[in-house]
């Protein structure tokens, strides 16, 4: 499944046996780890090294890139989940960036396009991401594609990402 952007860009699922798509993952991942909006903290040399073997291993794992005049500019990678109330697959995109270099061109719009479409042939019932509150470029992004926050019942508010580091 391949989406052109135009005739010099173009959005992939990545093969993460691909030595080239690896060290995209990778490139794109640590750009956006540096990022304020990521932690500003670059990966640690483990994660460098052992990122995509590890992705390999994950049959529900699948990420995205879009590669712009043949340079590494957007990536998303996804996982598959279940949502028990819709009793069907969901996808979540744990993780989705536009390197600097690219921002302003609709790169996201393309790469949640082309998850959604993955998504709807797949069979899932929705997607999923998480974003920080400060983030108002990525908010307006993901609400113009049509994302809101999850609530069951309006007087009960919207759900919260939780974490427990371990």
């Amino acid at each position: 499944m391949t989406t052109l952007l135009d005739d010099k860009n173009d959005c992939f699922l990545a093969d993460y046996h691909n030595p080239r798509h690896a060290e995209a993952i990778v490139s794109l991942l640590d750009n956006y780890a540096r990022d304020p909006m990521g932690g500003g903290t670059a990966l640690t040399d483990y994660v460098k090294e052992n990122l995509v073997a590890e992705l390999v291993k994950l049959p529900h794992a699948f990420s995205v890139l879009c590669f712009v005049a043949d340079q590494p500019a957007g990536l998303a990678n996804c996982f598959y989940g279940f949502s028990t109330f819709h009793c069907k697959p969901l996808i979540n995109i744990h993780d989705i960036t536009v390197h600097q270099d690219f921002r302003g061109r609709r790169l996201s719009q393309v790469m949640l396009s082309f998850v959604e479409e993955v998504a709807r042939r797949q069979g899932c019932g929705k997607l999923t991401l998480e974003v920080l509150e400060g983030n108002k470029i990525a908010l307006n992004a993901y609400a113009k594609f049509g994302f809101s926050h999850y609530r069951l019942d309006t007087n009960t508010g919207h759900a919260l990402f939780m974490e427990k580091q371990l």
